[in-house]
């Protein structure tokens, strides 16, 4: 009599390959960032890789002075310190003096990773902790615009100031389109917008470039898609119930979308998988809360601009809502009330 094969075969599970790996997370976000940054070089020059230059300058020299010894230099090849300094640069006026820019880079090294344990125990996205460094001690440089002037290379005397020394005057500045509405209710045309040819911060300088990055790190699945998706769904939406009141008044919601830094910070920084929640309704609530924030900065607060605040407060928040957005774990008997 031959034995019978069983009806069920029970084997060792197998061993999976991830080709998930934080440096090529990190490389992939620069490569998609490169577009942006090569339209912000062509709106206001070289100025633009000057000061990107010294933010990511100021953020590796951190992460490298900081770094334990025996391995100094090792964490710099993980692309984070080289990510936190592009982003910055990105958020900065074209007009800021590098020794600045670098100063935001450092800080936000020191304040956003490196008291935190290191890459991955931060609790704040750094960036724009650095620049949050920057707008509370040099608000006066930190809300300077310069308006761009496509197609011409040179160099703003502002950026080559000395520390603590004021520079030239280089031209006529330029209100961001957030501040002309705001402040002297003048909207600026959409394509301009999406373009890129508006006064503001360098990585405001192509909408359309942004949303295209984002839609490659959303292919390569480098990032969580609700977290973008909702904030920008919550912008248009709370712009659109504004706008049956006072149309006049309040932005539209694709105004709202492409103005200020609100893709550059949905799509790039939002989503750092360290400071956003992990769990899929987390990542909702978690991006509805950071769209009403900008909307209530931008249309009823002081500043015509809110997206650093609004991200750097539901980080605070983030460990929160991973609390009570954990899935039920099956198999376990519920809690008797």
């Amino acid at each position: 009599m031959t034995e019978k094969e069983p009806k069920l075969l029970l084997f060792h599970a197998p061993l999976l390959r991830q080709d998930m790996t934080t440096a090529r997370v990190m490389r992939e976000v620069i490569i998609a960032l490169l577009p942006a940054a090569g339209a912000a070089v062509w709106f206001f020059g070289f100025t633009a890789l000057l000061v990107i230059g010294a933010s990511i300058a100021g953020a590796v020299a951190a992460e490298w002075l900081f770094a334990p010894r025996e391995s100094r230099g090792a964490s710099l090849l993980d692309g984070s310190g080289l990510l936190t300094g592009l982003l910055l640069g990105l958020t900065l006026p074209p007009g800021l003096p590098m020794w600045m820019a670098f100063l935001g880079g450092f800080a936000g090294i020191c304040l956003g990773k490196v008291i935190w344990g290191g890459l991955g125990h931060n609790l704040f996205n750094p960036a724009l902790l650095g620049r949050a460094f920057l707008q509370a001690t040099f608000p006066i440089a930190m809300t300077t615009w310069t308006p761009p002037a496509p197609g011409e290379f040179g160099v703003l005397s502002g950026n080559l100031a000395l520390p603590f020394m004021q520079a030239g005057v280089d031209g006529v500045t330029a209100a961001t389109p957030l501040g002309l509405l705001k402040f002297e209710q003048e909207v600026t045309p959409l394509l301009s917008l999406a373009t890129g040819n508006t006064g503001g911060s360098l990585g405001e300088a192509s909408g359309l470039l942004l949303l295209l990055g984002g839609i490659f790190l959303w292919i390569r699945r480098d990032f969580d898609w609700r977290i973008p998706v909702s904030i920008l769904l919550t912008v248009a939406v709370f712009s659109a119930v504004l706008g049956l009141f006072d149309a006049e008044r309040f932005p539209t919601p694709l105004f709202s979308i492409f103005s200020g830094g609100l893709l550059l910070g949905a799509i790039y920084m939002a989503t750092d998988p360290v400071t956003s929640p992990v769990t899929p309704r987390g990542a909702w609530i978690f991006g509805i809360g950071i769209g009403v924030l900008v909307m209530l900065i931008r249309v009823f607060g002081g500043l015509p601009e809110g997206v650093m605040y609004a991200i750097l407060l539901m980080n605070a928040a983030t460990p929160l809502i991973d609390r009570y957005t954990q899935p039920r774990v099956f198999g376990r008997e519920a809690k008797s009330p």
